[in-house]
C-alpha cells in the first residue's frame, strides 16, 4: 500500500496560522497511524514551499509553531520523507488530469498510476480544503485513449484507520516476502530458490510492494482461461494492459539479450532436476532494477513457474 500526501490540498485556503496549525496537527496524527501499521506517508520535497495563506508559505507559517511541533513537521517534510518522487512510477511525459488541471508530477498522478497498475494507492488531504471528497477521478490520456481512474482520498483518521486495519501487513524482509507470496499467489509455482538472489541486498519496502503487485498480476492472469483453455475477456484486458506497449510491466528479453545471456536466463526446472527452463520473459521493477523471470507462454493446463526474483540479469 502506498499513501501520498495530496499536495493540491494546500492551495492558500487558510485564513490564519492557527487554522493551518490545527490542520497540520491532523495530518501528523494520520501519519502516526500510518506508521503504527508499518506504512509511510510519502510527500513531495517541494511541499514545504506550498502556499498556506495568501501571503505565507508552509515553511514560513511553521516558524510560528512551538519548537517541538516545528521540528517534527520540518524534519519529515524536508529531511526524512520518504519522498515519493525518489521512487516515482509514472513518467514525466505521462498526461494525468483532474477535470481541466494537469496532475502529472503531483501526488494524484502518481497515485492514479499506482491504482491503474493494481497497486493499492491512497491520498491524504488537509482539511479544510477543496479536497474533502473521495474517490478523486483522474483521467490518464495515453495513446489516443482516456482511462478513468478513481483514487481513494482521506481527510479524517477513522476512514484511513479502517483501510489500514483491513490491509495485509507489509513484509519486513525478503525472506518474509518469499513466504508471503507463496501463500498469497497460489496459482504460481515458485522455484525453491526463486527469491534467493534478493537475500544479500538491503530490504526496500517500496520495491517489495512493486514486486508483490507484479506477482499478483501474474497470479490473476493464470486464472483467466475458460473451459476450452482460451483466454477470457479479463485475461485479454490484463494482457493488453500489462504485457503490451513500451511501458509494459512484463515483456520478453530482446534477441540480443537471449543470445548473450542464454546461460543466465536458463534455470533448473522446479519439478524436474533433469530438465531446465529458458525464461527470458520477465516482470520489471525499474526503480531498483529488479526482475521477475517466469515460464512462457502461460497456458490454462500448464503450471506457471516463477524461477527468479532479483537484480536485473541482462545488464549490459
Amino acid at each position: 500500500m502506498k499513501i501520498l500526501l495530496n499536495d493540491l490540498s494546500l492551495h492558500g485556503q487558510f485564513q490564519n496560522i492557527k487554522e493551518f496549525q490545527n490542520s497540520i496537527a491532523m495530518i501528523m496524527r494520520m501519519r502516526r497511524e500510518i506508521i503504527r501499521f508499518g506504512r509511510e506517508l510519502r510527500c513531495h520535497r517541494k511541499i514545504a514551499y506550498a502556499q498556506i495563506t495568501h501571503k505565507l508559505t508552509m515553511q514560513q507559517a511553521i516558524q510560528a509553531f512551538n519548537e517541538s511541533e516545528r521540528r517534527a513537521v520540518m524534519v519529515w517534510l524536508t529531511q526524512r520523507g520518504p519522498f515519493w518522487e525518489d521512487t516515482r512510477d509514472h513518467a514525466c511525459d505521462d498526461y494525468f488530469a483532474y477535470k481541466e488541471s494537469v496532475v502529472t508530477d503531483l501526488a494524484l498522478g502518481e497515485a492514479a498510476y499506482g491504482c491503474f497498475n493494481d497497486s493499492e494507492c491512497h491520498t491524504v488531504s488537509l482539511t479544510p480544503s477543496d479536497w474533502q471528497f473521495t474517490p478523486v477521478p483522474v483521467a490518464w490520456h495515453s495513446d489516443n485513449t482516456v482511462t478513468n481512474i478513481d483514487v481513494p482520498n482521506h481527510w479524517a483518521v477513522n476512514t484511513l484507520e479502517t483501510v489500514l486495519q483491513n490491509a495485509s501487513p507489509p513484509a519486513q524482509s525478503w525472506q518474509q516476502l518469499a513466504t508471503d507470496m507463496q501463500v498469497r499467489c497460489t496459482n504460481l509455482t515458485f522455484a525453491a530458490d526463486s527469491f534467493a538472489p534478493l537475500y544479500s541486498h538491503p530490504f526496500v519496502p517500496s520495491v517489495a510492494e512493486r514486486i508483490v503487485k507484479r506477482l499478483e498480476i501474474l497470479d490473476k492472469f493464470k486464472c483467466c482461461f475458460d473451459a476450452q483453455g482460451q483466454r477470457t475477456l479479463e485475461g485479454q484486458h490484463i494482457y493488453k494492459t500489462y504485457f503490451m506497449g513500451k511501458k509494459a510491466l512484463f515483456s520478453d528479453s530482446s534477441d540480443g539479450e537471449k543470445r548473450k545471456f542464454e546461460t543466465e536466463l536458463t534455470f533448473k526446472h522446479p519439478d524436474n532436476n533433469l530438465e531446465t527452463l529458458f525464461c527470458p520473459w520477465h516482470g520489471k521493477e525499474k526503480t531498483d532494477q529488479r526482475r521477475i523471470h517466469f515460464s512462457w507462454p502461460i497456458r490454462a493446463n500448464e503450471k506457471l513457474y516463477v524461477v527468479y526474483v532479483g537484480p536485473k540479469i541482462t545488464r549490459r
